[in-house]
């Protein structure tokens, strides 16, 4: 169902208000710890992403001008579209929209994560990311170098938050995750926390079997991962590099540990 919108006031835009309200966003888009209520999906190859992955649609809002592409694209599956103005979407939004396209959906029930670590030969685990951007990165670098599955804890940020869907061109939605208390706490994996501590072992040294089921724990840039995470893990490791650099980006940093350890169908 198609339906033409000009009046930026429009009740059925209410889930695309502000989007670059943080604080505003939270309290519409979910009650609790993430489990309830709707998020956003904005660009191109994260509502494809949505799609491929049979996301519940709210709506789909579009700018006039691409709804020929988004007509392809939906490839005659029905959802209620939204068409707009460019004027009035940006003003809607607050922001330049110029992807042109923004969707709304249900949020799913949260996965199991016994469920999810057990269905995951190489599994990602990440505590206390808070920076929706970086989270979002990992999933994307997740997706990339073969992780089925990633773990988070209660105060890493919402992996369905629009920033994140954006930068994990919606691998978000394609790489089941959970979050859970101690996410570390994983007895079929082997887990090697990635830190820059002295007492690390150097990634490259660490040798991994073919068969083996390893979980790489990454922590937020700065404070790094905490000391319940470290003493959870079975082994630390450290990337080595150039004198006066102690740090990487966090999904940097998840990528060259995939790689070392097997990445993407890599022999070790």
């Amino acid at each position: 169902m198609i339906s033409t919108i000009r009046d930026p006031l429009d009740t059925r835009l209410a889930d695309y208000r502000r989007l670059n309200d943080a604080s505003f966003r939270r309290r519409i888009e979910a009650s609790g710890p993430f489990d309830a209520g709707m998020f956003i999906v904005e660009g191109w190859l994260a509502l494809e992403a949505a799609l491929d992955t049979r996301q519940q649609f709210r709506s789909i809002l579009v700018a006039e001008e691409r709804l020929d592409r988004l007509n392809a694209l939906l490839g005659g599956r029905e959802v209620p579209v939204l068409v707009a103005p460019a004027q009035v979407i940006e003003e809607v939004v607050g922001f330049d929209l110029h992807r042109g396209v923004v969707a709304s959906a249900s949020r799913p029930r949260p996965r199991d994560a016994a469920t999810v670590a057990a269905r995951a030969k190489r599994l990602v685990i990440v505590e206390g990311v808070n920076d929706g951007e970086n989270l979002g990165a990992i999933f994307r670098t997740a997706a990339a170098l073969g992780a089925a599955g990633v773990l988070i804890d209660p105060t890493t940020h919402d992996p369905l938050s629009r920033r994140s869907i954006r930068v994990s061109l919606g691998h978000v939605l394609r790489v089941p995750w959970a979050r859970v208390a101690h996410p570390w706490d994983c007895p079929r994996h082997r887990v090697i926390a990635l830190s820059p501590r002295r007492d690390a072992v150097a990634l490259d040294e660490l040798v991994v079997g073919a068969n083996e089921h390893v979980a790489v724990m990454v922590g937020a840039e700065g404070p790094g991962l905490s000391d319940g995470a470290l003493e959870g893990a079975d082994q630390t490791a450290s990337i080595p590099m150039s004198p006066g650099i102690d740090s990487l980006n966090v999904a940097t940093a998840l990528g060259i540990a995939l790689w070392q350890l097997g990445g993407a169908g890599r022999q070790v």
